[in-house]
């Protein structure tokens, strides 16, 4: 009898934490931040205790789940409408290699040894520090790598090159875009980085027919200095 019962509890449960996996999105399933992995976690647990333990309620393990889902939902929907609060939750992407140069003091921080550097830089095929124009650590703990401009175009064969030569880029403070707004808020720290002010920023916008931040969702400026505007629907 008993056995009876944690096998319905398990099929229960199956089904009941796939529905919820689903409600809360397609980001659970993929690279988890710290928030969405500690509410794995916790579901999880307490999807366990439910099997193992039959004489407690199946109401005492779907209320906590139901609870956790509501505030993931919630907190979801509060870092998609405010950035500072998204990068409470998840962080800020960190910059460990730029140029051919390692960041010490940002690896420190991170607690980022070398051994790992390396093992996701050969992950990535690179095996020369030298040949990277820049490696980030993302806020999910995904290493992204770029090498260098000569590096790609040797690594492509013949038929893959491009027909013709790009123009040298303008600006090489970053091979990264670089926010100038997320969200409708401008990123003052974005426009000090290419020299630029709000002034100018706002003109570009009226150019194309823009008259607020608050129509922008997202703007960028690229390496080569050309400007990504996706307005607010």
């Amino acid at each position: 009898m008993e056995l009876t019962v944690i096998l319905l509890r398990t099929v229960f449960m199956y089904l009941f934490v796939f529905l919820v996996i689903r409600l809360m999105g397609k980001r659970e399933i993929g690279k988890l931040s710290v928030f969405d992995m500690v509410i794995s976690i916790m579901i999880a647990e307490i999807a366990v205790i439910s099997i193992e333990s039959t004489e407690r309620s199946m109401w005492a393990t779907v209320g906590p789940i139901v609870v956790l889902v509501a505030i993931q939902l919630a907190i979801s929907y509060i870092t998609l409408r405010n950035r500072k609060i998204r990068l409470w939750f998840d962080g800020h992407p960190s910059v460990l290699i730029r140029e051919g140069q390692l960041n010490w003091r940002e690896m420190r921080r991170q607690r980022y040894n070398l051994d790992d550097l390396l093992t996701q830089l050969r992950e990535n095929k690179i095996s020369n520090v030298k040949d990277i124009e820049l490696a980030v650590l993302e806020s999910n703990g995904k290493l992204s790598v770029i090498p260098k401009a000569g590096d790609r175009a040797e690594s492509q064969s013949e038929g893959e090159r491009p027909a013709k030569q790009e123009a040298a880029p303008r600006f090489r403070y970053e091979i990264l875009p670089v926010a100038l707004v997320m969200d409708g808020k401008v990123q003052d720290d974005g426009l000090e980085q290419i020299g630029k002010n709000r002034f100018w920023l706002m003109s570009e916008l009226r150019e194309r027919g823009i008259r607020s931040f608050d129509q922008v969702f997202y703007c960028s400026m690229d390496h080569k200095g050309q400007l990504y505007i996706d307005r607010k629907s």
